[in-house]
């Protein structure tokens, strides 16, 4: 049965799509944060415990130049099948990031086929900030628990990097998203107005 996301954040949500239809938003993205230290270890336990007894088989690795094709692929199906407006992103700049060591791009294989990605970093002045800058997965493979197999990947990767905090931001008008975020205790940095720390691709 799907649930329905809370009565608070859908009121959130439709009126700022209210909003949005009169007045000229410059930045339609809500800021979200979750601090490492909300994660309890029995909701980690519980992802964990899903990721496991999941039938997709997903296959994590860490891309590099010879994947820059299926990313664009996995991206344009992924952005095309949501509300969110169209930013493509060129290979000039998928390959400017793979030679940065500061981000790294995971991509989910299911079956062969390369359906779901995400591009990652660790920032802020001390280095303890984790930002998932995108995670895109295929119309064909959503819904299936391959966001959360994707997400403990980059849990396990910033982990190792001993961040403090996640962020990352999401369109206004992509509730499937915010509610997925919502679920896994990520909540609306009313402070970061300005985004900082969080790049625009």
């Amino acid at each position: 049965m799907k649930k329905n996301m809370p009565r608070k954040n859908s009121f959130k949500l439709k009126l700022r799509k209210l909003l949005n239809k009169f007045i000229k938003i410059p930045e339609a993205y809500i800021q979200m944060k979750l601090p490492v230290a909300k994660i309890t270890k029995r909701f980690e336990e519980m992802l964990r415990d899903k990721v496991e007894h999941n039938v997709l088989g997903a296959e994590i690795r860490e891309a590099n130049s010879e994947d820059i094709e299926s990313i664009l692929n996995v991206y344009d199906l992924a952005w095309h099948s949501t509300t969110m407006p169209f930013v493509p992103v060129t290979k000039k700049k998928l390959v400017s990031l793979l030679s940065n060591s500061n981000y790294i791009i995971l991509i989910a294989k299911v079956d062969e086929i390369d359906s779901a990605f995400a591009i990652i970093y660790v920032t802020g002045d001390n280095k303890d900030i984790g930002v998932i800058g995108i995670l895109a997965v295929a119309p064909s493979h959503q819904h299936k628990g391959l966001g959360t197999i994707l997400g403990i990947a980059i849990w396990d990767y910033f982990i190792r990097k001993g961040v403090n905090e996640l962020r990352c931001r999401v369109y206004f008008d992509n509730t499937p998203s915010y509610t997925f975020l919502r679920r896994l205790g990520f909540e609306e940095d009313h402070e970061a107005s300005d985004f900082k720390y969080v790049y625009t691709f």
